[in-house]
């Protein structure tokens, strides 16, 4: 179970850490995604441009059925088809990016899932998933139960942080 990852892709190289929980296992009481990392991959989100280059970090499954753009981002591929959420630029000056995750929350995401733990990062980026579900109660106040084309990119941003905006 103590696995050491080495990462070297086009935002990291040579970047070490271990896995030391089961893959989708052992989370922080507070943090209840509805989606896993290959589940988001294959509803697609982020244009299908996330990961794109470092596959080799996680396992292959997870790629099987992702909506991936080849080349440039493709924001069709989106569950919702519209561009949701922040540039990677943006979240670099608001400073919300930890060093070890330089692309942001769905990559702690896929990492904490599979298996890492950093102590202090993970309480925080727990608080940040918890604090988006704002966006939850702002769809069911504005929207017909059911109604997917109301608030579609507040539904793919959702999305974009594990939570199924398909089901509200």
């Amino acid at each position: 179970m103590n696995r050491e990852v080495v990462v070297n892709d086009l935002m990291q190289s040579g970047y070490r850490y271990v896995r030391t929980r089961p893959i989708g296992e052992g989370f922080h009481s507070d943090f209840h995604p509805q989606l896993t990392p290959a589940e988001m991959l294959e509803l697609g989100v982020f244009c299908g441009k996330y990961m794109t280059d470092c596959r080799a970090e996680f396992p292959a499954d997870w790629f099987a059925n992702a909506k991936l753009a080849v080349a440039e981002p493709d924001c069709s591929l989106n569950y919702f088809a519209v561009r949701a959420g922040s540039s990677l630029g943006e979240w670099r000056k608001k400073g919300w990016l930890h060093p070890d995750d330089p692309r942001g929350w769905f990559q702690w995401y896929c990492r904490y899932y599979s298996g890492r733990r950093l102590e202090g990062e993970d309480e925080r980026q727990v608080a940040r998933w918890r604090a988006f579900r704002r966006h939850v109660r702002q769809v069911e106040s504005n929207c017909e139960p059911g109604d997917p084309f109301c608030r579609p990119r507040q539904r793919q941003a959702l999305l974009q942080w594990a939570y199924d905006s398909r089901l509200i």
